[in-house]
């Protein structure tokens, strides 16, 4: 398994693509989350609006960075026909598979923590301006607040779900445009048809097993009560999305030819 990561970690330092990618979710996760700030406006103590989930509104557009990341990281082999040099390294499949997910899951791990108390400073810095203050019963973010804690370390971990759930669906198909299609379509399409529901017991069910509306639920600190489904079973949720299409991914990965 050494030989694996090692070889792993390699093909990521080594190529340009996957430390750009990165760089792109730090500053689209950064960048939406200070636009985000600045459009926001409280003027009094029933806003009802959720700062942390403000500042780190830019997960939305830094998952897509994160999909095509992770979906190069098993199709850019298969396009270029270095799975076969990799399979003669390491002829058990799922230990490539699995070697990749560790180092993948890694880097988009240290990547979303960076993007993530980048998009909180600046929504401490931005939000007390806009009417986000004590007076109006919105303490400065902090991390020393379990809730915002919670939300920071919860988007990390989405992106890093996200980023398998990708190479999940890639290993299955293969293809890189299809594999991206397939995983975008569940991260924003799913949301679409959840909202042109017209009965409200349906919109909340789709919206508990969606894999983006249910896993971003871990960034709601405020009106908990009133959510579709709560922070960590949310995250729960897209957990069971990712692990599902790791396991297909790695059963069709182990039964068909390179």
């Amino acid at each position: 398994m050494s030989r694996a990561l090692h070889a792993e970690w390699t093909k990521f330092r080594t190529v340009p693509g996957p430390a750009w990618l990165l760089v792109a979710a730090i500053a689209l996760t950064g960048a939406l989350g200070v636009v985000a700030d600045a459009a926001a406006r409280c003027r009094s103590g029933n806003c009802q609006l959720d700062p942390a989930r403000i500042s780190l509104t830019g997960v939305y557009l830094s998952q897509a960075a994160v999909t095509i990341l992770a979906v190069l990281a098993i199709s850019g082999e298969y396009g270029s026909g270095m799975i076969r040099v990799t399979f003669t390294a390491v002829p058990r499949r799922t230990t490539v598979l699995a070697a990749k997910a560790v180092v993948l899951a890694g880097l988009v791990l240290a990547a979303g923590a960076i993007a993530v108390l980048g998009a909180l400073l600046a929504g401490r810095l931005i939000l007390p301006g806009h009417g986000f203050t004590a007076a109006h019963g919105y303490p400065a973010l902090s991390l020393g607040d379990g809730p915002v804690l919670r939300a920071a370390a919860g988007t990390a971990l989405y992106l890093a779900l996200i980023a398998l759930l990708s190479l999940g669906v890639a290993t299955a198909v293969r293809d890189a445009a299809a594999a991206a299609g397939i995983v975008l379509g569940l991260l924003y399409v799913f949301p679409v048809i959840a909202a042109v529901v017209g009965v409200p017991g349906w919109h909340r069910h789709l919206d508990q097993i969606a894999p983006m509306t249910a896993g971003l639920a871990i960034q709601d600190t405020t009106s908990l009560p009133g959510a579709p489904i709560g922070p960590w079973a949310g995250l729960g949720v897209l957990a069971a999305w990712a692990a599902a299409a790791l396991l297909a991914g790695g059963l069709l990965f182990r039964l068909r030819d390179a």
